[in-house]
């Protein structure tokens, strides 16, 4: 549970830059923090889709 956390951390962080590099116009930086956002972002929803919140222990 902690590395969803943590990812989902750092899915937010990426939202931020990526909203950041829009208003300074920094092409890269909307490539690479919009791509770390969809992708940490798809892991995160599916972990949470698959095991749920909290995740259960087996």
């Amino acid at each position: 549970m902690g590395l969803v956390i943590i990812f989902a951390l750092v899915c937010l962080l990426a939202g931020y830059g990526t909203l950041t590099a829009l208003k300074n116009k920094n092409l890269m930086g909307i490539i690479f923090g919009g791509g770390a956002f969809l992708v940490f972002g798809f892991f995160v929803i599916m972990t949470i889709l698959h095991h749920g919140f909290p995740t259960e222990a087996h």
